[in-house]
């Protein structure tokens, strides 16, 4: 489980914009354009960039366990 204060600061790695968590597995980009999602596996946030374009044409909605 991600803190508050950590999802507080978090931003995404490539558009520098908010994420927020989603089904306390994921990190979702709040930004329309760039998409990308991170998995959240064994309670550390992976959040690189190449990990968030699995992810960029997954609807939120579909998102499983990473």
């Amino acid at each position: 489980m991600i803190s508050d204060d950590l999802l507080a600061i978090l931003a995404c790695p490539a558009c520098k914009v908010k994420v927020e968590l989603v089904k306390d597995t994921w990190l979702v980009c709040t930004n329309d354009e760039c998409r990308r999602k991170y998995p959240i596996r064994d309670g550390i946030p992976i959040m690189l960039i190449e990990e968030g374009d699995k992810y960029v044409d997954v609807a939120v909605e579909d998102l499983g366990t990473p």
